[in-house]
């Protein structure tokens, strides 16, 4: 198993040097992946956020192991040829440790419908699955074409190809309960269900596996990936919490470093004392298991 952060670029974090520099002293306190929001308007109050392509890149430069990438990127609101070069230029920047997480997005209202996008669901799911599509074919660095209901790709080539081989990994966020980003995981190459104020238990994360695996048409290596929140300061605990997860084949713990999850309430912005607490827990490093 290994063990990686998501959290969102807010506040300090906006700053794509201070970001590079929290990355930085993740990797040296033992996580394995730096995993970063995605939004372009996400609340009110608004908080400062950077440019997650931005500030990826200024966190490859700063490290040297760590996996990293955006969790989530809602492909759906952004041009699937662009997020293609991107993905492609932080995989040869990082050597190959570039991980493109996809989904919906949250709050739509807020990322989509403050720009004049459409926030209905069932055409953000069709602009991803066809976004997806689009990188799929672009990142081989063949001649690819496409037409969609979406999107249209006339006849050309990308390259160069990204460092990894078939394809950068592509995992997929979605709700813990929904079939639909289930199925679509199923396709590509790992699974993050999300629980609201919760973790997915090992009971439904059975349930989930065997939905996948039937709906699998390939043998290649598949991530599946756990997030929650462990104690740095109590490791036997922590070592508990995970254990089991471990136990059933999961592959990737992502611990949310978030300031609500320490008490701050959603409507307020991050304060020093939360930034003070999320830097803690990642100096306190991963829950290993004993």
């Amino acid at each position: 198993m290994k063990f990686g952060l998501t959290m969102p670029p807010f506040g300090p974090y906006a700053d794509p040097n201070y970001l590079a520099s929290t990355a930085e002293a993740a990797e040296a306190a033992g996580w394995d992946g730096f995993f970063i929001w995605d939004h372009v308007a996400y609340d009110n109050p608004a908080h400062p956020m950077v440019d997650p392509w931005i500030g990826l890149a200024a966190v490859a430069m700063k490290t040297n192991h760590l996996c990293l990438g955006p969790m989530i990127t809602s492909l759906a609101r952004r041009h699937p040829w662009k997020v293609a070069r991107e993905a492609v230029s932080l995989d040869l920047l990082s050597k190959g440790r570039f991980i493109m997480g996809v989904g919906l997005g949250d709050p739509p209202e807020r990322d989509f419908g403050t720009f004049g996008e459409p926030e209905d669901a069932k055409i953000r799911a069709a602009r991803l699955d066809e976004g997806l599509a689009i990188l799929d074919g672009l990142w081989s660095g063949e001649p690819f074409a496409f037409q969609g209901t979406h999107y249209t790709v006339k006849q050309t080539v990308f390259l160069p190809k990204p460092v990894q081989q078939p394809r950068i990994p592509i995992w997929v966020g979605g709700g813990w309960n929904n079939r639909s980003p289930q199925r679509r995981a199923a396709r590509w190459d790992g699974y993050f269900p999300l629980k609201w104020r919760g973790m997915v238990s090992v009971d439904e994360w059975r349930s989930i596996q065997d939905y996948i695996l039937e709906r699998r048409a390939a043998d290649a290596p598949f991530d599946w990936v756990q997030g929650g929140a462990t104690p740095g300061d109590h490791p036997e605990q922590a070592a508990e919490i995970v254990a089991p997860y471990q136990d059933i084949g999961i592959t990737w713990w992502v611990e949310h470093l978030d300031p609500w999850r320490f008490g701050l309430g959603w409507d307020e912005l991050l304060t020093p004392n939360s930034v003070e607490q999320m830097n803690e827990r990642i100096h306190q490093g991963p829950p290993k298991l004993i």
